[in-house]
């Protein structure tokens, strides 16, 4: 057994510095299984996938071998939420329970970050006449003022969703760069370059695919170059990443065009052009546009495999394309006749030009290597992507040497370090002394490390579903068990009188079962539904029947921010307050942490197959099917088998949680696909009958009544 393999295991046992040093920490046979199997790759290379079980502690099983290794590292997220833990939480206790010199980065995409120059703009902008904006623009300059890392997260108050936050954060698309006049003080520039200096950086997946773009069109570089990668919660891998190496254009990227230019020209080069008249013409062929799309209830996606998207009216799409295209060109020849006087007009012109090209591709027949849809909404969107990021990433992380920091990049590291050293804004008081990578930890040895680690990761022990989309077919694959008590803490029921999912009268019996079960648990119920219509029909019905009389509070995601569901629904009844049950669909089947007694009854609506009319989905079935596969056995089901796992997974969160899974769909048991989603959940006991059901709700009342 090697020096590290010996420190980790020595670290993760009962008599370890962690044992004695964390409160609540308990050596786990899983936990020190995967951290040893994620040291093995540390010192050999090469891939590793770990599906780990809720409560195996996957966070210290790769964070432990990481920081002892003395490798530099990128650990990605696929959340803020997570990535936030990460660094304030997860990496500085284990530094300081270790003793270890480790210098911490965190870096966000670019949007996370205030940028100093489009805020100094913002205040000449219409969104800024609007009811309260001033205001909202003095709390971020006086806050501008104080904060060191500039990330938005900083600023309380400030929804994400406000229409301040595109006039103070920067994209891709309207960034300057080293062009800007504030790039030295640049919070962006200076987060990405203490990243540079850093031992372990906490990215997330947005960022790195962003990373991966930049590379291949030859732009300098987003992330360092290290040695060991960890993907936490890499379930989300292929979907982030698709939605990267594709090609998108939006009427939001049109729209936001539209806006800066207007702000920048009337600030900078008023009377030169004319503005307005300029600015109008582009944002009405870009509602226009929209407009030739159709009418379409709530969001839609529509297939795209010949010239239009289907059901367009070709009549209206191809002109609306054609105007949208001439207002491009004309904005790129007002804003040439200004490029001069300031960068802002020739990154502007940048992108007029960028969108002009985009508009060209959509105008032709879309690549039969990939798949191309039309988001339809308030907005349109139009993609056209790879089916996965199988070849991408394969090429990627295939076995390779990692290149040593050439001399100009760590010149450029010890720039900024003086400069931060210089600065008291830029410094950072838990790094007093850099600690630059030496020996073993600068990069210049041995093959790459990648490590891709989630609670959900497959159906199967294969691991398939992620390995195959991700070209990980050669990777390393362990599946680690949940320590938890699975039958005797929780039970799975699918209540078979109810109707078929497909009958109309379905969304309203599962209201009813819930009504009835929340009342008996006093709320402590949470409901998740595969649909947003559901979701409404569900929430709706018992806003009406348990709202106004019962102690319980009925919340619906969509009704307030999802931060605010989450606090609330977990506070539940306490403090006189009425429990709770939170109706949500799709971003709470995952990532929704209720330990303890606010939560104990989890309901799904029906069985989360994939919507049959999605293009990405239809595209990835008629490739199985062409491989002589199974559509439904080799796609669709293990895509279902994967949400159902994401979704129970809310019900056990603790050793001492209690709670019962509820699968409001009679296929799971009647059909002979049921027995292979049943076997990917936890192995829960069954209850037989509603009386049963009835009956195990009112344990749990009566036990947190003792």
């Amino acid at each position: 057994m090697s020096l590290l393999l010996q420190r980790v295991a020595e670290t993760l046992s009962n008599h370890g510095v962690l044992a004695q040093s964390v409160p609540g920490f308990q050596p786990r046979e899983g936990q020190t299984d995967m951290a040893m199997a994620v040291t093995q790759t540390l010192e050999q290379g090469g891939q590793l996938v770990v599906e780990a079980g809720t409560g195996v502690g996957k966070t210290y099983a790769y964070l432990v071998p990481v920081l002892l290794s003395g490798q530099r590292a990128l650990v990605s997220t696929a959340t803020k939420a997570l990535q936030d833990q990460l660094f304030s939480r997860d990496i500085p206790r284990l530094i300081e329970v270790l003793g270890l010199p480790v210098r911490v980065a965190l870096l966000k995409g670019r949007s996370n970050y205030l940028c100093l120059h489009r805020m100094e703009q913002a205040r000449h902008s219409p969104e800024s006449a609007q009811p309260g904006a001033q205001r909202a623009l003095a709390k971020i300059e006086t806050w501008a003022q104080a904060t060191r890392t500039g990330d938005m997260a900083e600023l309380t108050g400030l929804d994400e969703r406000s229409s301040l936050w595109p006039l103070v954060t920067s994209t891709r698309d309207n960034c300057l760069g080293s062009s800007c006049p504030r790039y030295r003080a640049c919070h962006v520039n200076l987060a990405r370059k203490e990243a540079m200096a850093s031992d372990v950086v906490v990215i997330n997946h947005h960022l790195f695919f962003a990373d991966m773009a930049v590379r291949e069109s030859g732009v300098a570089e987003l992330l360092p170059t290290v040695r060991v990668t960890v993907f936490d919660e890499a379930h989300q891998l292929n979907e982030i990443g698709v939605n990267f190496l594709g090609k998108q254009l939006s009427t939001v990227q049109l729209l936001e065009l539209c806006r800066d230019v207007l702000a920048t020209g009337l600030q900078l080069a008023r009377g030169l052009v004319d503005w307005h008249a300029l600015t109008d013409r582009l944002e009405k062929s870009t509602r226009d546009w929209r407009l030739a799309a159709g009418l379409h209830r709530g969001s839609v996606r529509l297939r795209w495999t010949e010239a239009l998207p289907e059901g367009v009216d070709g009549g209206d799409w191809t002109p609306a394309l054609q105007n949208l295209l001439l207002a491009l060109d004309q904005t790129q020849s007002g804003l040439e006749t200004v490029c001069e006087l300031a960068p802002d007009f020739q990154r502007l012109f940048d992108r007029a030009r960028e969108l002009g090209a985009l508009v060209n591709l959509f105008s032709t027949p879309p690549d039969p290597e990939g798949v191309r849809w039309a988001e339809v909404s308030a907005q349109l969107r139009l993609v056209e992507s790879p089916l996965d990021i199988a070849q991408a990433f394969s090429a990627l992380t295939r076995a390779q040497p990692v290149r040593p920091v050439p001399a100009e990049e760590q010149d450029e590291i010890e720039d900024d370090q003086a400069l931060m050293a210089a600065d008291p804004r830029h410094a950072d008081p838990r790094h007093a002394e850099p600690n630059l990578p030496t020996g073993p930890n600068d990069g210049s040895l041995g093959q790459k490390a990648w490590v891709f680690t989630s609670a959900t990761l497959g159906d199967e022990p294969s691991l398939r579903w992620f390995t195959e989309p991700c070209g990980l077919t050669s990777a390393q694959v362990m599946q680690v068990s949940s320590p938890f008590d699975y039958a005797r803490q929780a039970a799975l029921y699918v209540p078979e009188h109810l109707v078929k999912p497909g009958d109309p009268s379905h969304a309203t019996q599962v209201a009813q079962l819930v009504a009835e079960a929340a009342q008996i648990l006093g709320g402590r119920t949470l409901v998740l539904t595969t649909t947003l219509n559901a979701m409404r029909a569900i929430g709706e019905y018992l806003q009406t029947r348990l709202d106004a009389g019962s102690s319980i509070e009925v919340l619906v995601q969509g009704q307030s921010p999802k931060r605010r569901l989450m606090e609330r629904f977990r506070e539940g009844a306490t403090d006189g307050r009425a429990g709770c049950v939170l109706v949500a669909s799709a971003s709470f089947w995952e990532g929704f942490d209720v330990p303890g007694d606010a939560l104990q009854l989890v309901v799904i609506d029906k069985l989360p197959f994939p919507p049959p009319g999605d293009p990405l989905f239809e595209a990835r079935s008629q490739r199985v099917t062409r491989e002589g596969r199974s559509a439904f056995a080799d796609h669709a089901l293990p895509e279902a088998a994967v949400s159902l796992k994401q979704g129970a997974g809310r019900l056990i969160r603790s050793e001492t949680d209690r709670g019962v899974l509820v699968v409001c769909d009679t296929r799971l048991a009647s059909m002979s696909y049921g027995k292979r989603l049943v076997r990917g959940l936890p192995e829960m006991r069954r209850l037989s009958s509603h009386p049963d059901f009835l009956e195990a709700l009112s344990q749990f009342k009566a036990d947190a009544t003792n």
